[in-house]
């Protein structure tokens, strides 16, 4: 078995275990907490993502939803990904994070991206970058409100 097809089955494996045994999956209390309801309508994926935010950082984040493996271990990394992070880092993350699903070049020196990276290989998908990206645009969204 070759390099490149061990590492895809651990990507593999790593996308369902964020897809089966999801982070972060739920709710947060209504109070103090920004929700947005995003949508991919030529796939019908559904998100609903919960983040609870006091001053410039990101204190907690949840999601809820319904989709294919791809966006609901995406939303999974993505809250795992910018809790405790500053508005800006958590931005600037998202904006890497759709770099290297689109990809491009990104920097990946400025945070260690753990598991996101197991999804680089959407980029081989076009089709499937929307289901990645769907949880990362509601935090967008969320936070730039």
């Amino acid at each position: 078995m070759s390099m490149q097809s061990n590492l895809d089955t651990l990507y593999r494996q790593v996308i369902m275990d964020h897809y089966k045994n999801p982070r972060n999956r739920g709710e947060l209390p209504e109070d103090d907490t920004l929700t947005v309801n995003m949508n991919n309508p030529s796939c019908g994926d559904r998100i609903q993502l919960h983040l609870q935010v006091e001053g410039d950082q990101v204190k907690d984040a949840k999601f809820t939803g319904e989709g294919c493996s791809i966006s609901l271990s995406s939303a999974s990394m993505m809250t795992d990904a910018v809790k405790g992070k500053r508005i800006d880092e958590a931005l600037e993350l998202s904006n890497i994070f759709s770099e290297m699903v689109q990809g491009k070049e990104y920097d990946d020196e400025k945070f260690d991206l753990g598991d996101i990276e197991a999804l680089q290989g959407v980029t081989k998908f076009p089709a499937r970058i929307k289901c990645a990206t769907l949880a990362w645009k509601a935090m967008e969204k969320g936070l730039d409100a």
